[in-house]
């Protein structure tokens, strides 16, 4: 398993937009459109390989003030629960770390809430909703 920053508009970038696409849009009934992908342009891209083989991703997108928001976690299916998600997290963490981000936020799914919990993020704030599902702010200190 290797953890790679990817390029945004690079061959392991439009896999990154089609296993998102299949897993967090598509069951929605959504899809990404250009403008939301041309603005990750700024966004640190992060993909789980397996020879050559994308089979988890995340973003980072700056937030301003030491944060740093989480968006766009997705695991290949026929992958999940088999640890990716939690290592995919950790990498993530370690790079916002270093890049000097002291608070880690999302809009996590609320499916997903147990999954972040585990990994140390609180929920902050009340249940809403977003994409028609519902999500909660979740935040955890690096």
């Amino acid at each position: 398993m290797a953890l790679k920053i990817i390029d945004h508009g690079s061959s392991a970038y439009k896999k990154m937009v089609e296993i998102r696409n299949a897993i967090l849009r598509k069951p929605l009934g959504l899809s990404f459109s250009q403008e939301e992908l041309e603005k990750e342009k700024d966004d640190i891209l992060i993909g789980c390989f397996e020879d050559d083989e994308l089979e988890g991703c995340c973003i980072l997108t700056k937030e301003g003030n030491g944060t740093i928001r989480l968006r766009q976690m997705a695991v290949t299916d026929i992958l999940q629960g088999k640890g990716i998600g939690r290592v995919l997290m950790q990498f993530a963490e370690n790079i916002a770390r270093d890049k000097g981000f002291t608070l880690m936020t999302m809009h996590a799914r609320s499916n997903a809430v147990g999954f972040y919990e585990k990994l140390g993020y609180k929920i902050v704030g009340e249940e809403f909703y977003e994409v028609t599902i519902p999500h909660c702010l979740m935040e955890k200190e690096l």
